[in-house]
């Protein structure tokens, strides 16, 4: 969400600009058929049952089918050894018919995730977390072949809304391996001054408030109250969480790292 001047919170509709962008990899992706009678292929592993993952599992698959990319689905128990994953991994990487393989993170903890991500073709590694491509991505001057994903929407929804990244203070809450590391690097590569909240950090609430912009991606839910956000502030909230819900179906609702009631009544 962003905001004008008299701090009326102005939305940001991700899910049109999300259909905007698939309907452009729609056409990529007929032309690709088109021209070599080849039609892409993003194999999605998922390792156990988490509420989370099984939600962005499903979106990707359900986004794979919209664009015409066929989803080769691999649903590996929460038991699964290393080495049977690592084997799977394998065979992804020398089947033709797959050009893109998604490791759905995290893995359970008796998998080192360093390990499974780097078997993974780095010419396929369409989430960017091979450490050659991460480690390019940390250097100034190098292309990485791709880029993790979570955090190039991130820096996608801002261009598409006409929020500028130059010279703003930017605070990324959270820091992992999967949105807050790669994301702040991204922001640094876009020219803005960076800092990243973490479980460590002292007082966090009086340095998210001098952000112009906020990426939360901490997975604490609605941890950033309104208290914390600065009049006019720019906030990108990827937080998945699930909440006990006992008016839900599923018994559960997903709800964000940032309380959005409070939010909208101040950026």
């Amino acid at each position: 969400m962003a905001s004008q001047s008299d701090h009326k919170a102005t939305i940001i509709d991700g899910k049109a600009i999300a259909q905007t962008i698939r309907s452009e990899i729609a056409v990529e992706v007929r032309n690709l058929s088109q021209k070599y009678d080849k039609v892409p292929g993003l194999a999605v592993v998922i390792v156990g049952s988490r509420k989370d993952s099984q939600s962005y599992v499903s979106m990707k698959r359900k986004a794979c089918a919209e664009v015409g990319i066929t989803s080769v689905d691999v649903d590996l128990p929460e038991n699964v050894s290393q080495d049977d994953l690592i084997a799977k991994v394998h065979k992804l990487n020398v089947n033709p018919d797959v050009h893109g393989i998604l490791v759905q993170l995290p893995l359970p903890r008796h998998i080192n995730e360093e390990k499974v991500l780097s078997e993974i073709s780095i010419e396929k590694d369409v989430d960017g977390f091979h450490p050659l491509n991460i480690g390019k991505l940390a250097m100034k001057g190098r292309e990485p072949l791709f880029l993790p994903c979570t955090p190039k929407g991130c820096l996608e929804l801002l261009s598409r809304s006409g929020i500028s990244i130059t010279g703003k203070k930017v605070v990324v809450v959270g820091r992992s391996n999967i949105v807050g590391l790669p994301v702040a690097l991204l922001l640094l590569q876009a020219n803005a001054t960076v800092t990243v909240v973490h479980s460590h950090t002292l007082d966090p609430e009086s340095i998210i408030r001098q952000a112009d912009i906020i990426i939360a991606a901490a997975g604490h839910a609605m941890m950033v109250k309104g208290g914390w956000i600065k009049p006019g502030a720019a906030i990108i909230d990827v937080g998945t969480n699930a909440i006990d819900d006992s008016r839900k179906k599923s018994g559960y609702r997903l709800v964000g790292d940032v309380d959005f009631q409070e939010a909208c009544q101040v950026a």
